[in-house]
C-alpha cells in the first residue's frame, strides 16, 4: 500500500505535499523506516521503472535450505499441535527427499514442503485463538492510541446459526471485549482437534481439510513412485498446487475441488509419460 502510495504521490495523484506525507507516517508511528523506503521505492518506480527493476532483487532475502525449511515448519507445527504432527510433516518430508536422492533429482521435496505445512496448518478456531492470544495485539493497540477505546471482534462461529451473505459464506457478527476470555480457553483446547471431543471438528470443513490432508499424502506417495522417470519440474508442479486453496468455507471447498481434480489430471498424465518412457 505505501509503495502505491509512493507512485501515486509521484504521479501528481496525491494533493499533499512531500513533507505532509513523511509527517504523516511518522505520527503513525508504525514500521517508519520501513514505510519511508516503501514510499522512495514507489516514488522511483514510477519516475525510472528501469532503475526500480534492478533494485528489486537487492536486499531480497536468500531463500532458506530444506533443512531450514523442515526445521522451521516442523517446530511450527509443534506449537500448533504437539510433536507428533510435527514428526508426521518431517517424516513424510524425509521420505520425498529420500527418494529424490536415490533418483538423483531435486526441488520436489521442497514443494511437498510447502504444500504439506499449508494443509496441516489448516486455520481453525483453535489456532485463531492461539495465534491472536500469543501476539501482542492488545498491547499495540494501547501503545498506539490514547484514551479509552472499545476493542470489537469481528467472527463468524460455526456453532452458531448466524446466517449466510448474498455469496453463501457464512455471516460475520460483532462481538464485544469479553470475547478475549472463550479465545484463551479455545487456545489451551488445540488438543482437542480431530479428536471425537473436538466439535468443531464435525462441521464440513474442517473434515474436508483434515481430509485434504491425507489426500495430499497419497499424492505424494504417488509423486515418490514416479521420481527418475518424470521430468521434477513437472512433478514439482502438481506438487504445489495446494498452494493455491485459499479463503474460507464456500471458498476454500470450491478451491480445493478445483485443485483435487488438476492435481489428478496432471497425475494421470505424468504416470502416462513414465509407462510411455519405459515402453520406449
Amino acid at each position: 500500500n505505501v509503495i502505491m502510495l509512493g507512485m501515486a504521490w509521484q504521479k501528481g495523484l496525491v494533493p499533499v505535499s512531500l513533507a505532509a506525507v513523511e509527517r504523516a507516517m511518522a505520527l503513525n508511528g508504525v514500521a517508519l523506516e520501513a514505510n519511508r523506503r516503501a514510499f522512495a521505492w514507489g516514488r522511483l518506480a514510477q519516475a525510472e521503472p528501469t532503475s526500480a527493476q534492478d533494485t528489486q532483487q537487492v536486499g531480497k532475502p536468500v531463500p532458506d535450505s530444506l533443512d531450514e525449511l523442515i526445521e522451521r515448519r516442523g517446530a511450527l507445527l509443534s506449537s500448533y499441535q504437539d510433536a507428533a504432527y510435527a514428526d508426521r510433516f518431517c517424516r513424510t518430508v524425509g521420505r520425498v527427499r529420500s527418494a529424490e536422492r536415490v533418483a538423483g533429482v531435486t526441488g520436489v521435496a521442497d514443494a511437498v514442503a510447502r504444500s504439506l505445512f499449508k494443509l496441516m496448518a489448516y486455520k481453525d478456531e483453535y489456532e485463531v485463538a492461539r495465534l491472536h492470544l500469543q501476539s501482542d495485539f492488545l498491547q499495540q493497540l494501547h501503545h498506539d492510541y490514547e484514551g479509552n477505546f472499545k476493542v470489537f471482534y469481528h467472527l463468524a462461529p460455526p456453532l452458531l446459526p448466524l446466517g449466510k451473505d448474498a455469496r453463501g459464506r457464512p455471516l460475520k457478527w460483532r462481538f464485544g471485549a469479553w470475547m478475549q476470555y472463550p479465545l484463551a480457553l479455545l487456545a489451551r483446547m488445540k488438543r482437542l482437534r480431530g479428536t471425537r471431543l473436538d466439535v468443531f471438528g464435525y462441521t464440513a470443513e474442517r473434515r474436508m481439510e483434515r481430509e485434504l490432508i491425507s489426500y495430499y499424502e497419497n499424492i505424494i506417495e504417488s509423486l515418490c513412485g514416479l521420481l527418475g522417470r518424470v521430468d521434477p519440474q513437472r512433478l514439482a508442479s502438481i506438487a504445489k498446487a495446494p498452494l493455491e486453496i485459499r479463503g474460507f468455507g464456500p471458498v476454500k471447498e470450491q478451491a480445493a475441488r478445483e485443485i483435487r481434480a488438476r492435481m489428478e489430471i496432471e497425475l494421470v498424465s505424468a504416470k502416462a509419460a513414465a509407462e510411455h518412457e519405459r515402453a520406449a
